[in-house]
């Protein structure tokens, strides 16, 4: 059983300002960084506790490829996505929202 993915305002905002960013650096870059998290989102539904929790109950699954992470809490029901982050950012942004 597959839990389902819900994004916060902000890690889709986040989501969306790196697809931008990608898909003006070269085509076909943008749908690769999407296909990326959406691996990462998969193995979450499929297993949300196969990461480490890194900060109160918030676990970080990295994406592969490219410079960003997802942060997540998972609930009984649902995985919550709590940031879709760039690496290099100061992670107090992230840790604010909690």
């Amino acid at each position: 059983m597959s839990l389902p993915i819900v994004l916060r305002a902000e890690a889709e905002a986040e989501f969306d300002e790196a697809f931008d960013f990608y898909d003006e650096r070269r085509v076909g870059l943008a749908a690769e960084f999407a296909a990326a998290v959406q691996k990462v989102f998969d193995s979450l539904a499929a297993n949300p506790l196969i990461h480490q929790v890194v900060f109160a109950d918030i676990r970080k699954a990295v994406v592969r490829r490219f410079p960003y992470c997802v942060f997540y809490r998972a609930h009984a029901d649902r995985v919550e996505v709590i940031a879709v982050f760039h690496s290099r950012r100061n992670p107090s942004a992230w840790q604010d929202r909690i």
